[in-house]
């Protein structure tokens, strides 16, 4: 039995408003065949529930006033804790110090990798990443620090050559605007490439966060490409997995199904489950309850 979580950043569950929502009118073939509708609230107020899927919405805001932010949400997500309550607020882009150290001490990755059971991070880095994060130019996201907690090997653009890693924008568009010599490849292709470094492991995450900019930009023609590749991404996933895979979407706050406000949103997030292990997640809430149940889900004690 393995877990593969994809986790889409600033992904929220709003109104059936085309005129404010991308995910009314994208073309979504494999999620309107999933669950007979648009993506929004029209659609999933009422949970979606059988052996094989789950299809339900779970509370982003962690019990604490103000809009849902990035590092809280989702070191909330990779740990089980709930980071807002920990540090009294939402914390917006890479995790503070407090975070860090809840990643540090409480990480997925940690907890799986303890017990002999390899947990990986699929999204491809670079050295020039690291670089700059060593010279103070950049963080760690949430999950790059929740990875390295669980002292996870990081694919690089070589494991991506070889078929085996997805940079975060499914199609390589972005290395090669870096000037990277790697062919674009189509969102099915990249989701053949992460089943293929899935089968390798007993839980892996894959990160997209081009949502979230490009919900922050109130970019409409950009949201509906983006929206369509991911359906391609995960249709591809959900049509490829062996029977004993189950696979986690979710998000860690809404963002681009408000496009009339440049924040992110109050908007519950999306759960979908797919494969044996989706009715345990039947019971999921909130933020903090992913980490645990995958645990369960894998016979780990928490």
């Amino acid at each position: 039995m393995a877990i593969l979580m994809i986790f889409i950043d600033g992904l929220g569950i709003g109104l059936d408003n085309p005129k404010i929502n991308p995910l009314s009118k994208a073309d979504l073939p494999f999620i309107h065949e999933t669950i007979r509708g648009n993506l929004t609230k029209t659609t999933i107020s009422n949970e979606i529930i059988n052996s094989k899927m789950i299809v339900k919405t779970i509370d982003a805001g962690l019990s604490v006033p103000g809009l849902p932010q990035s590092a809280t949400g989702q070191t909330s997500l990779f740990t089980g804790i709930n980071a807002a309550q920990a540090t009294g607020r939402h914390i917006n882009g890479f995790p503070t110090k407090a975070l860090y150290a809840i990643l540090e001490n409480d990480s997925i990755f940690k907890k799986i990798n303890r017990t002999g059971r390899k947990g990986i991070f699929a999204n491809t880095f670079t050295k020039e990443y690291f670089e700059a994060v060593r010279r103070g130019r950049w963080r760690y996201s949430a999950s790059t620090a929740a990875a390295m907690a669980g002292n996870c090997q990081f694919l690089m653009i070589e494991d991506l050559n070889q078929g085996y890693a997805v940079y975060q924008d499914l199609t390589n568009e972005q290395l090669q605007q870096k000037n990277y010599s790697i062919p674009l490849i189509t969102p099915e292709t990249a989701g053949v490439n992460l089943l293929r470094q899935a089968k390798l492991n007993d839980f892996t995450l894959f990160e997209y966060f081009q949502t979230d900019h490009c919900g922050h930009a109130q970019d409409f023609d950009l949201a509906m490409v983006l929206l369509n590749r991911l359906d391609r991404f995960i249709g591809t996933v959900v049509r490829g997995m062996p029977p004993d895979f189950s696979l986690i979407i979710t998000s860690d706050h809404g963002n681009i199904e408000d496009l009339s406000v440049k924040t992110h949103t109050l908007n519950p997030v999306p759960l979908i489950v797919f494969g044996p292990e989706a009715s345990k997640f039947s019971k999921a809430e909130s933020l903090t309850d992913i980490c645990p149940l995958i645990l369960a889900s894998m016979g780990i004690s928490v």
